[in-house]
């Protein structure tokens, strides 16, 4: 079970402590029946993941967010979770909360599309802010 992390050309946040989010991943894998075999979280600058979204998946827009999953069987997840932590902070700002809650729930956001949930259809999206806000308190037990 390998979690990685790595900030490509940003700074990483004060608030972020790698062992406690790395515990938080795994018991959000485990509520979700799954495990962990190897995920990567890349923090990165809004043109690079730009660059990503256009290369990649045809966007021109930014994002917080792209997720590539890479398991190969089901429930156990391998994936690379690539973040922009400039939206993180604009998104921060705009919804009113910190940059850590921000930070984190962006972070099981990418868990869950691993662990099958979508996000185009407005069902799909309640269902994701409901599984993202139970993951936030998770994090704060």
């Amino acid at each position: 079970m390998a979690i990685h992390f790595n900030f490509d050309g940003c700074k990483k946040p004060t608030c972020f402590k790698p062992n406690t989010i790395k515990g938080w991943l795994k018991n959000i894998a485990a509520k979700e029946s799954a495990s962990i075999l190897d995920l990567n979280y890349i923090f990165l600058n809004d043109d690079a993941l730009l660059k990503i979204n256009i290369e990649y998946l045809g966007h021109n827009t930014l994002t917080d967010i792209i997720t590539f999953d890479n398991s190969e069987t089901e429930k156990k997840l391998e994936g690379d979770v690539f973040i922009s932590l400039e939206r993180v902070e604009a998104n921060a700002k705009q919804f009113k909360t910190t940059l850590e809650n921000e930070l984190h729930r962006v972070m099981a956001h990418g868990l869950l599309h691993l662990c099958g949930y979508k996000d185009k259809k407005p069902k799909d999206v309640a269902l994701m802010r409901s599984k993202e806000e139970a993951c936030l308190r998770l994090f704060k037990k």
